[in-house]
């Protein structure tokens, strides 16, 4: 039997895709054939993505902040423009204002609530229309974290409100399933990122450590001994959009090299 994801030709969109786990995605859509559209609010950084994936294919960059509606109607709009439809949505964003639940203040919960639950939401509406418009399907793979099922310290507004992620997952597999659109969601663990550099800065300094004093203790946490990398990460989200998992909506896989301890 041979493994063909069928993706050459599809037309995906991946959110904040400049850097870290998004641009990792991108970058293996790309390498598979499709026609990807990446995104960023920093005009900087989605120039120079655009620039590295551009030799492995077709790619497009469309500049939008995930906060903000009219944005993210644009965003659609010039992906439709673009790719002329779209297969495939991956929803990755950048993480809200670390800290413990004491440090966070209202504008912080409000500012967590609209990029990990209204924003998400609302992308994943405008999505599904484009996608059910010409009767084809799609699919919608949704990046969460292992903090979803067990918290993690000092960051309380990113474990409470991405566990939104797993009710849009489960109810927009129910509803959308039957007319085609398959949708899932990725449980990253601990992903080589600079976002990680700056968690463990975070826990160094609260301890009185050192990064590396944190990094090799986190390690000793996780079953395989290490952090995984964007490379890895993003085969699962391959899999995920694209027909390897034609029979599985509803998921949501963890990609935490064995973390997690909890059940279910």
């Amino acid at each position: 039997m041979t493994l063909d994801p069928g993706l050459k030709g599809a037309r995906v969109l991946v959110t904040a895709a400049s850097q870290g786990i998004g641009f990792g995605a991108a970058r293996a859509f790309v390498a598979e054939g499709a026609r990807v559209v990446v995104n960023s609010s920093n005009p900087t950084r989605l120039e120079r993505a655009v620039a590295a994936l551009a030799p492995l294919g077709e790619v497009h960059g469309v500049v939008a902040d995930l906060r903000n509606r009219d944005e993210l109607d644009r965003l659609l709009a010039e992906t439709l423009r673009h790719l002329g439809g779209l297969d495939t949505l991956v929803y990755v964003t950048g993480s809200p204002k670390p800290g413990v639940f004491l440090e966070q203040q209202y504008d912080d919960w409000e500012a967590a609530a609209r990029l990990l639950v209204v924003s998400l939401a609302y992308l994943a509406r405008k999505a599904a229309e484009a996608m059910l418009a010409p009767g084809r399907g799609g699919r919608m793979v949704f990046l969460a974290s292992v903090a979803i099922r067990e918290p993690i310290p000092n960051i309380a507004t990113s474990n409470v409100c991405r566990i939104a992620i797993a009710g849009i997952v489960r109810t927009l597999a129910r509803e959308l399933g039957p007319r085609g659109i398959r949708v899932n969601g990725i449980l990253p663990g601990y992903i080589g990122t600079d976002r990680l550099v700056d968690v463990f800065a975070d826990a160094a300094r609260r301890r009185g450590t050192s990064p590396e004093v944190e990094r090799a203790a986190l390690e000793g946490e996780i079953p395989l001994g290490r952090v995984g990398t964007p490379e890895e990460l993003a085969r699962a989200v391959v899999f995920l959009g694209s027909e390897l998992s034609a029979y599985v909506s509803g998921a949501l896989l963890p990609v935490d090299g064995g973390l997690l301890r909890s059940v279910g």
